[in-house]
């Protein structure tokens, strides 16, 4: 039976392959400066990037118990240079071929403002009351 699911699930997963609507990602490349990057895959990294970056922020913030709006800009300088250092000296791309510095920098920029907030205030919130 469970050989029966995997090998339909591999057939799903060559098909959704062959039609381009699944390519498979390999963990290597994002460390890898002379990969090929389409717009989609950078853009989903670089969110993913930002989101774990807010959710560490947002954790660390909330259990060291910090206050102010101050640390939302402080939170801002930090994932927004993580972003740029990934994509401009690790990956080393043209961002021009991207949409630019504005378009790669702004890459789930909203929802980890909300993450980073929401963990913030919950781990504040039930470390200190």
């Amino acid at each position: 039976m469970k050989e029966t699911k995997s090998v339909k699930l591999n057939a799903q997963q060559h098909q959704q392959h062959e039609n381009g609507h699944f390519s498979p990602f390999k963990f290597a490349k994002l460390l890898d400066p002379e990969a090929s990057w389409d717009k989609d895959q950078l853009g989903d990294v670089l969110h993913w990037i930002r989101q774990v970056v807010a959710l560490l922020c947002g954790l660390l913030w909330g259990a060291i118990p910090v206050v102010g709006g101050v640390w939302i800009f402080i939170f801002l300088a930090i994932s927004t240079s993580i972003i740029y250092g990934y994509y401009a000296m690790i990956l080393k791309i043209d961002e021009e071929e991207f949409g630019g510095h504005a378009a790669l920098l702004q890459e789930g920029l909203f929802a980890s403002i909300t993450l980073f907030l929401l963990a913030w205030v919950l781990v504040y919130s039930l470390a200190h009351f």
